[in-house]
């Protein structure tokens, strides 16, 4: 006897490459906001110089941390599964090296331009911003539509989990809120409901009582809006 239902079965993009998806789009948004919220800055503003440069460190500090876990802990697992496809993980290391050179060029231009916030300052680190935004987004494209399904065929839960405890390690503690919120913020909510239950109930739970006004108060305080009573 056949099968009455001959409809083709739904294909969902796996999960692994939908976190990171998720992850990616956090640093596509901040590196984008930073070049616009840094040239938007009054000259001799300096304490909205500190804010930004503030947040800079912090974007810098997770991106490394993203690459770095990369380049210690999943491309390892992947790279003994390929064969000329192994030249696409070897390229994402490289651009990793030439991204750390964009990061090192805007920290120099940060520090100069957060000590006084001279505007002529303030328009060369813009222009790095934006300069580091382009390059990262076309390794962020690259790396979702090139390797990401090499992951989704080669690499098993426990070695994507081993992935993920890396990223939390490296978060600080009292980060980990706004690290939630910012992967939430741009996210659909279907998606959103569905990364939310895969959270310990603990962690569900602070983010619901606490960490959604912590991740508000911090995103006014950056972006430059009132923070919500």
């Amino acid at each position: 006897m056949t099968s009455s239902n001959t409809s083709a079965p739904t294909v969902h993009p796996h999960p692994y490459t939908r976190e990171m998806a998720m992850i990616h789009q956090v640093f596509r948004r901040e590196s984008r906001l930073l070049a616009e919220l840094v040239q938007d800055v009054n000259a001799r503003d300096t304490a909205r110089s500190r804010v930004l440069a503030e947040h800079w460190r912090q974007y810098a500090v997770g991106l490394h941390a993203h690459h770095t876990g990369e380049d210690e802990v999943l491309w390892p697992v992947l790279l003994p599964h390929l064969d000329l496809d192994a030249e696409q993980v070897l390229a994402m290391e490289a651009q990793h090296r030439a991204l750390d050179d964009t990061i090192a060029e805007v920290q120099g231009l940060m520090d100069r331009w957060e000590a006084q916030a001279l505007a002529e300052d303030r328009d060369e680190l813009a222009e790095a911003l934006r300069r580091h935004h382009r390059q990262l987004c076309a390794h962020l494209d690259e790396e979702e539509r090139e390797v990401m399904p090499l992951v989704a065929l080669h690499v098993n839960e426990k070695q994507w989990h081993a992935v993920g405890e890396r990223g939390l390690a490296e978060t600080p503690r009292d980060r980990l809120m706004i690290a939630l919120g910012a992967i939430l913020e741009d996210t659909p909510p279907e998606e959103r409901r569905e990364f939310l239950a895969r959270l310990p109930l603990p962690a569900r739970v602070l983010w619901k009582l606490l960490g959604q006004r912590q991740y508000r108060r911090e995103t006014d305080r950056i972006r430059g809006r009132r923070t919500a009573s």
